[in-house]
């Protein structure tokens, strides 16, 4: 295989590791609140990337003020994140979330214009707007339509994106192993602390191996994350994060017995194929850069 293709196809595993995740925590919402969920998982997880970041060398503690902030900055975007979009997650079919969801690389295009001062051009401006009349289509913002699970997903990506941006402000001296235990750790701290304010239900067989498949699954899509950095170009395989749409499509029907409709469908396929096209510009204009 050439590293084009060795990184798509850890790409697409990345991307059915995180969907996994996902069906196996819908299927345990009914049953236990939130912030046990997070804690337990969060407890598995962050023990598993500990393992991974000193197998990897990258845990550095020793960092300037401003990175630690920034750090601190991204943890709580990342925990915003995260409760928000399990919450969608709770109420919504599954693919229709991970559909929103895939506005993100449009919203950090066009933050990091807004903010950042990134040059982005008409095309990929006309593609972003495209992207977000897709997302319209999936969420539709009407009486009928529009839903508690829908705002949640969608101040998910928002915090998503700002935590996108973050990333991007920090210095490249940070190892990314760091970050994310940190991150990792922050959402854990969280699922602690706000599990004062619910009872813990008992867990049976059923949901100990959910939690902890959950767990492996979250340590899976970061690993093969990492490897996928590591070979091919990735303007090449960044496409194939699409591949979670799919996932979604066969999990929430063979699982949750859920199939989108018509204009969740086509407002999928808008949003994908702008993503794909503004992927496609960005790879372009950074040629003519290196050119």
């Amino acid at each position: 295989m050439t590293p084009n293709q060795t990184g798509a196809l850890l790409m697409t595993a990345a991307m059915a590791a995180y969907t996994f995740n996902d069906a196996l925590i819908k299927l345990t919402g009914g049953a236990l609140p939130l912030p046990q969920i997070l804690t337990i998982r969060g407890l598995a997880a962050s023990f598993l990337i500990y393992l991974l970041a000193r197998r990897l060398g990258g845990l550095r503690l020793r960092l300037p003020g401003r990175a630690w902030g920034l750090i601190g900055l991204r943890g709580a975007a990342e925990v915003a994140a995260t409760y928000l979009f399990l919450t969608a997650l709770m109420v919504m079919p599954i693919a229709n979330v991970t559909a929103v969801l895939q506005v993100l690389p449009l919203a950090v295009t066009l933050s990091a214009a807004l903010f950042l001062r990134e040059p982005v051009g008409w095309r990929r401006l006309a593609a972003i707007a495209a992207g977000f009349t897709g997302m319209l289509l999936i969420v539709r913002p009407g009486p009928d339509g529009f839903t508690d699970g829908s705002l949640y997903a969608l101040a998910a990506v928002a915090c998503i994106t700002a935590r996108d941006l973050v990333t991007r402000r920090m210095p490249p001296e940070v190892p990314s192993m760091t970050v994310t235990l940190a991150s990792s750790l922050s959402v854990l701290v969280f699922g602690i602390a706000s599990s004062a304010a619910v009872e813990w239900q008992p867990m049976g067989s059923f949901e100990w191996l959910a939690l902890m498949g959950a767990a492996l699954f979250i340590f899976a899509g970061y690993l093969c994350s990492v490897m996928t950095m590591r070979v091919g170009e990735i303007a090449a395989i960044a496409p194939f994060r699409y591949s979670g749409l799919v996932w979604a499509l066969i999990l929430g029907w063979l699982v949750f017995g859920e199939w989108p409709d018509l204009l969740t469908i086509a407002g999928a396929a808008i949003v994908a194929g702008a993503g794909m096209f503004t992927l496609y510009r960005e790879r372009r204009q950074a040629r003519k850069l290196r050119a």
